[in-house]
C-alpha cells in the first residue's frame, strides 16, 4: 500500500483491498506499461484524483463513468471531466444540456467538473487507467475489481448517497448498491450515440431533491 498515494479516509475504508493480491498486480501491470515506454493516462499523480478530491466521508452523489479519456491533455481523473482550456467532449456537452432542461443552468464554457467534486460527487471511472489511444486498453487487468470494490463500500459503509448510472455498462452495477440506503438513478448515456435517449432524465434535480430530505446540502451544479 505504500507505493499508492490517496487520501487518507479512502486509505482506511478500502484498507483491506489494498492488499488483495490482485491490487498488487494491478501496480504492478501498469509501472511495467510505463516501464516499456507507454504513454498512460490519466498522469500518476492524477489516477486517484476523484478518491483525493472527493473524501470517503464527504461523498453525496456518485458519477461512474467507464474509462479515462485516450488522447493526450484530457484525462484528469475525474469521470466526464477535462481540464479547463480543453475542448469539450460530446457526452460531457450533453450532460450541460440536460442541465440547461433540468435545473436552468446555462451551459459551462469548460469541461472541468472539480467543482462537483469538491462538494461531494465522486467522479469514478470503473478503469481508471488507459493507453494513449487505446481505448480500453487496461480493461479486465483488475481495475474493475477494485472499483467494484469502491461502490459497495460506499453502499455498505455510507448512508443517503445517491448512484447515478448512465448507460448499460453503468447500469449493471446496481447490484452492488443497497437500495433501501441510496437512491439510484438510471438513464441512457450521455453520449450522442444514444440518440438523445439520455435528455430528459432530470437526475440533478431528482439527486438534489434527495440530498435535502436526508438534511444534506444540495449540490451546486453550476461551474
Amino acid at each position: 500500500m505504500s507505493n499508492v498515494r490517496i487520501e487518507e479516509s479512502w486509505k482506511q475504508a478500502l484498507a483491506a483491498e489494498f492488499e488483495q493480491p490482485y491490487f498488487q498486480g494491478l501496480i504492478s501491470f501498469v509501472k511495467a506499461e510505463k516501464s516499456a515506454g507507454k504513454t498512460i493516462y490519466p498522469p500518476g499523480s492524477l489516477i486517484f484524483n476523484a478518491f483525493d478530491t472527493t473524501p470517503f466521508d464527504q461523498v453525496k452523489v456518485v458519477i461512474l463513468g467507464q474509462d479515462p479519456y485516450i488522447n493526450a491533455g484530457e484525462a484528469m481523473g475525474l469521470s466526464f471531466s477535462v481540464p479547463k482550456g480543453v475542448r469539450i467532449p460530446p457526452s460531457l456537452r450533453n450532460i450541460y444540456k440536460e442541465l440547461a432542461t433540468d435545473l436552468n443552468i446555462p451551459p459551462a464554457t469548460h469541461g472541468d467538473l472539480t467543482h462537483w467534486a469538491q462538494q461531494g460527487v465522486f467522479l469514478l471511472n470503473a478503469v481508471l487507467t488507459v493507453e494513449h489511444k487505446k481505448s480500453r486498453s487496461h480493461q479486465k487487468k483488475g481495475w474493475e475489481t477494485f472499483t467494484d470494490a469502491v461502490i459497495r463500500a460506499i453502499s455498505n459503509q455510507r448512508e443517503g448517497v445517491v448512484f447515478m448510472l448512465w448507460g448499460n455498462f453503468a447500469r449493471n452495477k446496481k447490484v452492488l448498491i443497497d437500495a433501501a440506503k441510496h437512491l439510484i438513478l438510471e438513464a441512457a448515456h450521455p453520449s450522442p450515440l444514444a440518440g438523445g435517449a439520455y435528455f430528459g432524465s432530470r437526475h440533478f434535480s431528482q439527486a438534489n431533491t434527495f440530498l435535502e430530505s436526508k438534511g444534506k446540502r444540495p449540490i451546486d451544479w453550476q461551474l
